[in-house]
């Protein structure tokens, strides 16, 4: 069965949102990328949240020619989103019930699935237990607004265990969970 593995950013005081005006700063470009590039060699699909997608769609479609950003543009996108009608040629809006779709997409054949940020959906994953690994870029700023990770979401669903730790030079700490 594939691996769900949910990557992040996240603030010492645990802001996940408005990544790009906090995180992309601070973000060692060929050590932290080259961390994520290795995670996504082991995955051949994409699940993410409609602003996700819509972020990573206009960040990524001017980079050609990198091959942590051709590997993003490559895979096949799953967007859960009640909202998008149309989206890039690689991707496909999950209609229905995003929680039994998710669970048919894991017991396909093939690689890990790797879903970028943190937001709504979590909480339909976290609720049925879909998750298998979390990959939480802990940056050494204080953002001090902002939705926080894991806000409005049950933790009674989270029973985690620590399983990797890597500190990059920039004080950015990568922590990977699975769950218990």
């Amino acid at each position: 069965m594939r691996k769900l593995i949910e990557a992040a950013f996240v603030s010492l005081d645990g802001v996940v949102e408005s990544v790009q005006e906090w995180a992309f700063p601070l973000f060692n470009v060929e050590e932290n990328k080259q961390s994520s590039f290795a995670t996504l060699m082991d995955c051949d699909a994409f699940l993410l949240g409609r602003v996700t997608f819509e972020l990573l769609e206009s960040r990524g479609s001017g980079l050609k020619g990198d091959p942590y950003y051709d590997r993003v543009g490559s895979l096949p996108k799953f967007v859960a989103s009640t909202t998008l009608q149309t989206v890039s040629s690689n991707a496909e809006v999950i209609k229905g019930d995003v929680a039994e779709e998710v669970s048919s997409l894991k017991r396909q054949p093939g690689k890990n699935i790797m879903k970028y940020g943190n937001g709504n959906l979590d909480r339909t994953l976290i609720e049925h237990d879909l998750i298998d690994e979390f990959h939480l870029s802990i940056f050494p700023v204080v953002v001090g607004a902002g939705r926080r990770l894991f806000e409005g979401i049950d933790p009674s669903h989270l029973k985690l265990k620590l399983t990797g730790t890597t500190k990059f030079s920039n004080g950015v700490v990568k922590h990977v969970y699975a769950r218990a």
